[in-house]
């Protein structure tokens, strides 16, 4: 009963702990300035209409069939999101900004499978805890016409964005602990090599091999010591140093968009509530803003605050749990990816697929072989080629389109090969199996044919 007490005591005693706010509204307006750039960004490289118009046909995920492309509409929510940008950037109505937000790029990224990257999930599951702290009572259009400001907020608030970007580059580095990212420096034996017109490090250092070992133990320790060295106050002007030299070095080496800068502005979360009272007075002195007009409040009290906290929680718990999926699938998970995406396993894999589809009369035998760019784009035709579960989606998708063209009696089958970090190709899927009876569901691929190889690791 002692121990109940004190747990109770200590939960109570932490949802009403207090500090300032000025990391979360420094967190708020550059999190709304980089999405915004990020929008433009998207549009004006003409990925809107290349990735989410142009396609006749659009991968979903398993449950999210519902959520379909919205064609030439598409643009309007992007329009949405850069809209509701400015407003999060602002302050402005920031709780119904930062629901719309988190609605309509989340459904941006649902609309296409073939587009999953971890950081966009990154940013969906951040903008949906963005909902449920107070960003905005402190230096905001909210609280311009509110009159009122606060100088504290429940230190929860804070922590809960620190553990997410923890969770983020911890679970990255436990991935790497495998002995194709260790022991062979795969895939970066294949990737740094090609950077050859990198200037002054193009044509020595990416060539040596020593060098891909050196980049594969130093991500992932980077990965796994980085929240450490951020959350510690001795060592947290290093840890940023870090971030920043790493972050800088991937966006040189690999196309990963906005990812980089994202997350080091993320890491500024992790400083002191001095440095970003000094932020706040750059940018007050800036825009000529004082509080004087403002009622003054010491500490705001979430509404809710334990609802809030027990959905938090629960939301954690969730992503603790999440990347460990995989155990309950047999086989090995660079090879089948059943619980691989949503689990932070970030450019561990080389994998190049070849997918031949045929569609079989099933009473005569009478077959035909499908040409794959008649109804993907190139970029879907190479993430098809070796992913079960869009294989599996394809094949459906042609069962149902010869049918309906008048064939009868569909069977289809593909005759694939996959090569994965450097080994040579082999066959993928099972060329006996009728994909179009297989049904997508949580449970095993049993048509998924076994790896012959094996990767140690978590």
């Amino acid at each position: 009963m002692r121990i109940f007490f004190v747990l109770m005591n200590f939960k109570s005693t932490y949802i009403t702990k207090a500090t300032p706010i000025e990391p979360l509204v420094v967190f708020r307006i550059g999190f709304g300035v980089l999405m915004l750039i990020s929008i433009i960004r998207f549009w004006y490289n003409g990925w809107i209409e290349k990735l989410y118009i142009e396609p006749s046909f659009f991968f979903s995920y398993y449950g999210f069939e519902w959520v379909k492309p919205l064609g030439e509409h598409t643009y309007w929510l992007f329009i949405i999101c850069g809209v509701t940008s400015v407003m999060i950037t602002l302050g402005l109505q920031y709780r119904l900004a930062i629901i719309t937000f988190f609605l309509s790029f989340t459904y941006i990224e649902l609309m296409d499978k073939t587009t999953y990257l971890n950081h966009y999930y990154f940013i969906s599951i951040l903008s949906f805890i963005l909902i449920f702290l107070p960003l905005n009572k402190a230096f905001s259009i909210d609280s311009y016409f509110s009159k009122k400001t606060y100088k504290k907020i429940p230190v929860w608030t804070i922590n809960s964005i620190k553990l997410l970007i923890s969770i983020v580059y911890f679970y990255a580095g436990i991935a790497k602990v495998n002995s194709d990212w260790l022991g062979k420096a795969m895939p970066l034996k294949i990737w740094l090599p090609s950077k050859y017109d990198l200037p002054l490090i193009g044509d020595s250092l990416m060539q040596q091999e020593w060098f891909h070992y050196a980049m594969s133990w130093s991500g992932m320790l980077y990965d796994i010591a980085i929240p450490f060295l951020l959350l510690y106050r001795k060592t947290r002007v290093l840890g940023f140093a870090f971030v920043v030299i790493f972050h800088v070095f991937t966006h040189v080496l690999f196309p990963i968009g906005m990812f980089p800068y994202i997350m080091i502005v993320s890491a500024l979360i992790f400083f002191s509530p001095g440095f970003h009272k000094k932020i706040i007075s750059f940018l007050r002195s800036v825009f000529k803003s004082n509080t004087n007009r403002f009622t003054i409040g010491e500490y705001y009290r979430i509404r809710r605050g334990r609802l809030t906290l027990g959905i938090v929680g629960c939301f954690f718990v969730l992503q603790l749990l999440m990347p460990f999926r995989y155990i309950a699938y047999p086989g090995e998970l660079f090879w089948t990816e059943e619980g691989y995406r949503f689990s932070w396993r970030v450019m561990l894999m080389e994998k190049m697929g070849y997918a031949n589809f045929k569609i079989v009369d099933g009473k005569t035998g009478k077959r035909f072989y499908v040409n794959n760019s008649d109804f993907l784009t190139a970029f879907q035709e190479k993430q098809m080629s070796f992913q079960p579960d869009f294989i599996l989606e394809y094949a459906h998708y042609l069962g149902d389109h010869f049918s309906s063209q008048g064939h009868k009696n569909v069977e289809v089958y593909v005759e694939c090969f996959v090569a994965l970090n450097g080994r040579l190709s082999v066959p993928y899927i099972d060329p006996e199996v009728d994909l179009y009876k297989e049904k997508e569901s949580f449970k095993p691929k049993t048509w998924i044919l076994p790896f012959k190889d094996e990767i140690k690791g978590l």
